[in-house]
């Protein structure tokens, strides 16, 4: 069984309201108005290129701070740095962690990742944390220019593992990529919580 991981929101923290309401208090004051922002920010296409790899930091900060009237400097310093604030959540790595140990006893069993990621974040997350040598394999974004949930990442993270749909779990937090992989004919879960994917994964394919 393959079992592949998103990052964001599974395996590492991704909190993009909190984020704003850190950087720029006078214009996320609220959780709606730091919600707000934080869609106008993170939900637009020049955020997406970014995550593809099409986009370089820079333009993403100039683009961005004139679109939504945000300090330039202070922008590039949350930008530059988001890599090092995503940490990992424990709950989920240490059922990632039981995956990997019950692979002596399942020979058959495999971890991936998937993962929307800007190249400078994907390169921090390696450097920082050991446990993702627990993946067999795995794409991020900015690597191979297509991001989720367009269904070419999905085809391009098949072909390179040679992986069998129908002994595929896909875990990811947003609706429309779990859609795209069952649209690829995997098995996906819209990851809720740890012990909600744990529930899932034992009863569904007897793991865990």
């Amino acid at each position: 069984m393959n079992f592949v991981f998103d990052f964001g929101a599974v395996l590492f923290t991704w909190k993009p309201a909190d984020l704003m309401a850190q950087t720029f208090p006078e214009r996320a004051g609220t959780p709606e108005a730091a919600a707000e922002l934080a869609h106008a920010m993170f939900a637009h296409a020049d955020w997406n290129s970014f995550d593809q790899g099409t986009l370089e930091m820079d333009a993403l900060v100039g683009r961005t701070s004139e679109r939504l009237d945000l300090d330039a400097a202070v922008l590039h310093e949350l930008v530059a740095h988001i890599g090092e604030r995503l940490q990992p959540i424990p709950e989920t790595v240490a059922l990632l962690e039981r995956l990997h140990s019950l692979r002596d006893q399942h020979p058959a069993l495999r971890l991936y990742f998937l993962s929307n990621m800007p190249r400078p974040y994907a390169r921090a997350l390696e450097r920082r944390h050991a446990f993702l040598q627990w993946f067999d394999g795995g794409i991020f974004s900015s690597d191979v220019l297509h991001i989720k949930p367009d269904p070419t990442i999905y085809q391009l993270l098949q072909s390179r593992y040679a992986l069998e749909p129908t002994h595929t779990l896909f875990i990811d937090d947003l609706l429309a990529n779990v859609l795209a992989a069952q649209g690829q004919g995997w098995h996906a879960v819209q990851f809720e919580s740890a012990p909600q994917l744990q529930t899932h994964v034992a009863a569904r394919f007897g793991y865990l």
